[in-house]
């Protein structure tokens, strides 16, 4: 049994070095809902689509529960996600993109989102895919100018 414990944690903390690197994390000078709202902006100036903009913490105060500020935006482009989902269908599961922004409980603001290179491993896509490229860039872009000091 302590054997099996032992090997348990070892396969926890080998998988944590791997899920960190999924996530790409930056840190915003404004607040959450400006934050959001220049991210969104941003992902409708680059022609892609708003499918959903969730506030967790509405919800979480309409459970009559608290929550620090969290808002999370599901947008996409047809034109980068559908190659990939014809090359896995499978990816539908984490497409539309998503993306997290946050206040911590010292009040700095989070912004996150998971890799793109990460659907290569998770639906066994092609390596040198392009779109991979243009996903990667195009969250970089667009999470920049929802940071930006402009």
């Amino acid at each position: 049994m302590m054997k099996a414990m032992i090997v348990a944690a070892g396969v926890t903390l080998a998988a944590a070095p791997v899920w960190a690197q999924e996530l790409v994390a930056k840190m915003s000078p404004h607040d959450v809902a400006t934050t959001m709202d220049r991210l969104e902006n941003a992902v409708e100036a680059a022609g892609a689509e708003v499918f959903a903009r969730v506030d967790h913490a509405a919800g979480a105060e309409q459970a009559e529960m608290e929550l620090r500020p969290t808002q999370l935006l599901i947008f996409g482009n047809p034109k980068l996600g559908t190659p990939a989902m014809q090359d896995a269908q499978t990816v539908g599961l984490d497409l539309p993109m998503r993306v997290l922004v946050y206040a911590d409980d010292q009040g700095a603001v989070h912004l996150t989102y998971e890799a793109p290179e990460k659907l290569v491993t998770a639906h066994g896509l092609p390596e040198d895919a392009g779109y991979i490229e243009k996903m990667t860039e195009a969250l970089d872009n667009l999470t920049a100018k929802a940071i930006g000091e402009e």
